[in-house]
């Protein structure tokens, strides 16, 4: 199974751009993950301002420009990971957030049609 991990930090920690050495640490980290299997793809995502909203209704579609002021919560990074259970998609996520810090993974199941 494939699951969509989204990364939102904590907005009442305070964080800035990482250092050489957190950059070093995730470096690690993403390098055991894709090595074992579990970790398939990640990345960061740019602030607000780079963000795009595409709509579509009735026929029409609509591109709006962020940032969006309604957001309620920042997305950080993403991750594919692929496992064998929930419980170890949560476990992925836990690894990771003892490294990133305090905030919330969200864990989507990905479908997969063959």
């Amino acid at each position: 199974m494939k699951f969509l991990s989204i990364w939102m930090p904590d907005p009442a920690t305070p964080s800035g751009p990482p250092d050489a050495a957190h950059i070093e640490i995730m470096g690690r980290l993403v390098g055991e993950m894709m090595s074992e299997g579990v970790l398939l793809e990640t990345g960061g995502v740019e602030d607000g301002h780079a963000s795009l909203r595409v709509t579509r209704r009735e026929g029409a579609t609509t591109v709006l420009d962020g940032p969006f002021a309604e957001s309620k919560e920042l997305i950080g990074g993403y991750a594919l990971l692929r496992v064998n259970s929930k419980e170890e998609a949560v476990a992925v996520a836990e690894r990771f957030m003892a490294f990133a810090g305090n905030g919330t993974c969200e864990l989507h199941e990905v479908s997969e049609w063959d």
